[in-house]
């Protein structure tokens, strides 16, 4: 066996209007096989200088596209809140474009699809309303709210992202997704409720669970450490059940 092919290539996706920073540490604190990939959408992080996409699909479309050449070894997809969102349009286009599926698919922090119907609009929000909902969600650094300057930077990004969540719906003919698929979720999250999260199940064929986890919306922010255990468990299960397929 290759010993430089690793076990696993778990790509990472972020929330709206955050970007790899958030989930820096992570690579450090996973399975030393794994080859954890931090990506950022354009207009955050490492891609500032690249204009937002303010579409779901062609996002995933984006990211797949540079993700494409690196599919050469199981890999699997975790998304917290707009990021589980653009994993669950990735996969969906993996399998149009017949490339592999991801072995594992982790969704965090985002209500499963739903048919079209009325929604919030927090994207059209003042500012201070903005202000005001983005500190209770948690996961955007004060000083992006007490800087004038750090702010006229970033609401535009995060009025981008939130148009992209609040416009986005399912395609009519959406089948189940073929993968392994885990939802996590926190215990205290206002914005996303765990019940609200049960629902991916009917949207996998093979759904591994919820699991909820102590805290708010951001329930890993200050410790990601039992998220990631859950994450190394899940993923392995489902490379365990891979192997055991290929194996029958």
């Amino acid at each position: 066996m290759d010993s430089t092919r690793p076990a696993l290539r778990l790509f990472v996706l972020h929330h709206a209007g955050g970007s790899h920073v958030l989930y820096r540490h992570w690579p450090a604190a996973l399975p030393p096989t794994w080859d954890v990939r931090l990506l950022d959408a354009p207009g955050h992080g490492l891609l500032l200088d690249l204009p937002p996409i303010g579409d779901a699909g062609r996002l995933a479309d984006f990211l797949l596209d540079g993700m494409e050449a690196e599919l050469t070894c199981p890999y699997a997809l975790f998304g917290h809140s707009m990021g589980a969102l653009v994993a669950y349009e990735i996969t969906r286009r993996a399998a149009g474009r017949g490339l592999p599926p991801p072995v594992w698919v982790g969704v965090s922090a985002r209500p499963a699809p739903r048919p079209a119907g009325p929604g919030p609009r927090y994207h059209e929000l003042p500012d201070a309303e903005l202000r005001a909902r983005l500190k209770q969600l948690g996961g955007t650094p004060d000083e992006v709210f007490e800087d004038p300057g750090l702010w006229s930077v970033f609401a535009p990004v995060i009025r981008a992202d939130l148009r992209l969540v609040e416009n986005w719906r399912p395609a009519d003919d959406a089948a189940a997704l073929p993968v392994a698929l885990s939802a996590y979720a926190g215990a205290g999250d206002h914005f996303t409720a765990p019940q609200a999260m049960a629902a991916w199940a009917q949207h996998t064929e093979h759904f591994l669970g919820l699991r909820v986890l102590d805290g708010g919306h951001f329930y890993f922010q200050d410790d990601p450490g039992p998220l990631l255990r859950h994450i190394e468990r899940d993923a392995r299960t489902a490379l365990d059940a891979r192997a055991g397929a290929a194996h029958t």
